[in-house]
């Protein structure tokens, strides 16, 4: 019989356990307390436990159960809140109260609710994995797709009538090489083992956010990555919420890892209450919440972004777009140092394993655009968007520069940005996408021919803006040229009535690409023309005090269906406006 003969911490040591496999999960102590093998060496295990492990004594018996650690994939995920080995939270807090006592453990999808089932299949059909087998309608947003489990093939030989069901229920049964395999509305999946697919498709389609910064300079595609690091105060959780509420993703899953119980208490509090814009249902009816807070075991948090990732898997192969948010990967490597602390591993850089950079990129590279199994022709993405939080927002230390490894897009924080209420506080300078050559084909086909040439322009006056800055320093703006002068105005107006955007705005917190386009399009038309007229001896002060100049500032709350017009109404003011300057200078 296996026993513990060690407890470091979250750290178990077993001896007795021949036959165990790696990640196998057992159940350790008296209390059976939830654990995972994370090394193997003779007979012993050495077991990360999931629970808090005070009181545990060596002697106690510790129990395989034979399987890896997995999570219930089926209806009831949506609108959940779960903790890092998909423990319902509200499920558990109706049953012990607030405060969750170790050992407990329930089902991770509700067993007494009645799903209304549709077939979609009929019997003796050959199938394959990734087959819809039946719809049901999980919430008033979200039509759930019954699929064959990866790894199965053969004749379908029952499936239910029409009806009512329990996620328990056998609703079909397959026979595979002459055995008879019964299917439920859920199935299992190992959270480590990446979920399988026909295809990778190219990143070529954009993940729309609605935030101006993100959609014009630093794009990020379906099924991409991305990170966005920033010290204390830099507005990650704002920014986190903003493209939970308005990117074009099917489903949102948010994996709260490690950050303090007030930030989580805070989404938890406000996702339940936010709409969906594009429907006016709460946002909840599309997205699933991993709560694992810096107060819970250390284990669990290391646990929790593969739980999340899984999840948004199985979604995946459904055909829908997700977008998984992990609030923090920081956190999630503080874990990774504690546990190899307690294993006695030689550390790396900051006392972190050496094996951070290597797990980071297992996690990012379960993101992607992908051709999904099944004989129907689907396709679903997953796009990680992982906050990073350097400790005093030094982007050298080493999750951060792991993470800038292997994601493509970059979405600095500022802390000076913040300090001087420039939201979102993303540096321009700093931040950077691998995505925008890829991308251009789309945004020249469904927005504008031109739109990479004005990204480019508008990039080239912010870096220009920035070297002008150290000359003003040191010898002020009025040694300036005046063409100089004019760089400074202009990249103002783009920093201040384009770049910025406020998040709780009615209108200004989302902005569409068109929306976008004819904006970013007049403020460079005014340069254009601006630009003309000071090379005739026009003066930056007297250019830049031209009425239109508030009009162009007030652009960016004007509703979207009305913003073709008054830019072209803008457009011809410029060009009037212009004229009669030009007159002027002439008398």
């Amino acid at each position: 019989m296996a026993n513990i003969i060690k407890i470091a911490g979250p750290v178990v040591t077993a001896n007795g356990m021949f036959g165990c496999q790696m990640y196998e999960v057992v159940k350790v102590g008296e209390e059976r307390l939830i654990g995972e093998i994370i090394r193997l060496q003779g007979d012993k295990a050495i077991i990360q436990v999931y629970e808090e492990t005070s009181g545990l004594r060596p002697g106690e018996p510790v129990e395989p159960t034979g399987s890896l650690l997995s999570v219930e994939l089926g209806p009831g995920l949506i609108g959940q809140i779960y903790d890092g080995i998909q423990r319902p939270l509200p499920e558990i807090r109706s049953k012990i109260g607030d405060f969750i006592k170790r050992g407990v453990s329930t089902y991770s999808l509700p067993r007494n609710i009645n799903w209304y089932f549709i077939p979609k299949i009929k019997k003796n059909e050959k199938i394959e994995a990734g087959d819809i087998i039946a719809t049901v309608k999980e919430t008033e947003l979200l039509e759930h797709y019954i699929l064959v489990p990866p790894n199965i093939n053969g004749k379908l030989v029952y499936i239910a009538p029409e009806g009512e069901y329990k996620v328990d229920t056998t609703i079909a049964i397959i026979e595979v090489n002459g055995k008879k395999v019964e299917l439920q509305l859920f199935h299992r999946w190992p959270v480590r083992v990446p979920r399988p697919f026909k295809s990778k498709l190219p990143p070529t389609v954009p993940l729309l956010t609605g935030q101006r910064i993100i959609d014009t300079l630093f794009p990020i595609a379906k099924g991409g990555t991305a990170a966005i690091p920033g010290g204390f105060g830099t507005g990650k959780t704002v920014m986190q919420h903003q493209l939970a509420k308005w990117t074009d993703a099917n489903i949102i899953v948010y994996v709260g890892c490690g950050e303090r119980g007030n930030e989580m208490t805070e989404v938890l509090e406000s996702f339940p209450e936010l709409k969906d814009p594009r429907t006016g249902r709460p946002l909840m009816e599309r997205t699933v919440l991993i709560a694992n807070t810096s107060n819970m075991p250390v284990a669990a948090r290391e646990a929790s972004i593969y739980t999340g990732i899984t999840i948004a898997e199985y979604y995946r192969d459904m055909g829908y777009d997700i977008a998984l948010m992990a609030d923090s990967t920081s956190r999630w490597a503080e874990a990774l140092r504690e546990i190899s602390g307690r294993l006695e591993e030689m550390p790396g850089e900051e006392g972190f394993p050496p094996y951070l950079g290597a797990r980071l990129a297992e996690f990012y590279e379960r993101a992607g655009r992908v051709v999904t199994l099944g004989r129907e022709y689907r396709t679903g993405s997953v796009s990680i968007i992982g906050a990073v939080s350097p400790p005093g927002g030094d982007f050298s230390e080493p999750v951060v520069q792991s993470t800038l490894r292997v994601v493509k897009v970059f979405w600095a924080l500022d802390t000076a940005l913040a300090y001087r209420r420039h939201f979102p506080a993303i540096n321009w300078l700093l931040s950077y996408s691998l995505y925008n050559e890829i991308l251009d084909p789309w945004f020249k086909s469904n927005i504008a021919e031109e739109w990479p040439k004005l990204r480019a322009e508008a990039m080239s006056l912010l870096q220009k803006e920035d070297e002008l800055k150290e000359i003003v320093r040191l010898v002020g703006p009025d040694a300036l040229p005046e063409s100089d002068k004019l760089v400074l105005e202009i990249s103002r107006m783009i920093r201040e009535d384009y770049l910025m955007q406020h998040a709780y705005h009615p209108v200004d917190s989302f902005c569409s690409l068109q929306k976008m386009y004819w904006m970013i399009r007049v403020i460079l038309l005014f340069y254009k023309y601006a630009n003309d007229a000071v090379t005739k001896g026009i003066s930056t002060s007297r250019i830049i005090s031209l009425p239109l100049r508030d009009d162009i500032a007030r652009l960016k709350i004007v509703p979207s269906e009305k913003i073709p017009t008054i830019c072209r109404e803008i457009e011809d003011k410029i060009k009037n406006d212009f004229i009669q300057l030009y007159k002027e200078v002439e008398s």
